[in-house]
């Protein structure tokens, strides 16, 4: 329902209004729903008054912020599926792997592997559900130039050795979709590109998104 409904349908914003919104980063329904006043006035030039009433329709629209019983909340956690990382012990430290439908952080200092992680989980992610894979493709949104195409190749053929068939690391990389971020602006705009690129892709649905790193961009643009 919230797909349909463009921020220009809300009450009160007219195109001029729509486009400070959009350049402020308050592009969806939800972004503006979950805004506070304060911060529409300060991006939109607009009245408390009117910022409020834009918040409350877009809110209706929306639907955040409502309860729900816990039942239903344990039927969606069993759509929850598990990626395999490669490691028996990684994999127990993590319930079981990484989760679906959560966002997974991985920190430490340079050169401890963050990195190969994220390579080997893109590899890992196109594997069957059977094999500790989720049957799907990967995102990976790349700040710091570090992505291997090479090291994807190795990973396939390690799994090719472990599971006794012969993967073909050329799909595995068509696969993988991989854009650079120049900044921290564009890093955001690759995002909107991403939840893009995921509606289209229907062979191989998106089941996991990388950025690497996520603050690299915003740690260099803005000290303090």
């Amino acid at each position: 329902m919230t797909e349909e409904i463009a921020i220009e349908d809300l009450p009160g914003v007219g195109p001029a209004t729509a486009d400070k919104l959009k350049e402020a980063g308050f592009s969806t329904i939800e972004a503006i729903a979950v805004a506070s006043p304060a911060e529409l006035v300060l991006v939109a030039d607009m009245g408390e008054s009117t910022a409020s009433k834009i918040i409350s329709a877009a809110r209706q629209a929306a639907n955040v912020g409502g309860f729900e019983t816990g039942d239903v909340v344990l039927d969606r956690r069993k759509q929850i599926g598990k990626l395999n990382i490669g490691s028996t012990a990684f994999n127990e430290l993590m319930g079981g792997g990484i989760e679906t439908q959560a966002i997974s952080e991985f920190y430490g200092e340079f050169g401890s592997g963050k990195t190969q992680v994220a390579h080997q989980l893109a590899v890992n992610v196109q594997l069957p559900r059977e094999k500790g894979g989720l049957d799907g493709s990967a995102i990976v949104i790349d700040t710091e130039n570090t992505f291997r195409p090479e090291r994807i190749v190795q990973m396939v053929a390690g799994l090719s050795a472990k599971h006794g068939e012969e993967y073909d690391p050329t799909e595995f990389l068509r696969n993988v979709h991989v854009a650079r971020a120049y900044n921290s602006n564009h890093e955001i705009l690759l995002v909107e590109a991403a939840s893009e690129l995921s509606r289209n892709l229907k062979d191989k649905p998106v089941r996991l998104l990388i950025v690497d790193s996520l603050t690299a961009h915003f740690r260099a643009e803005y000290v303090g």
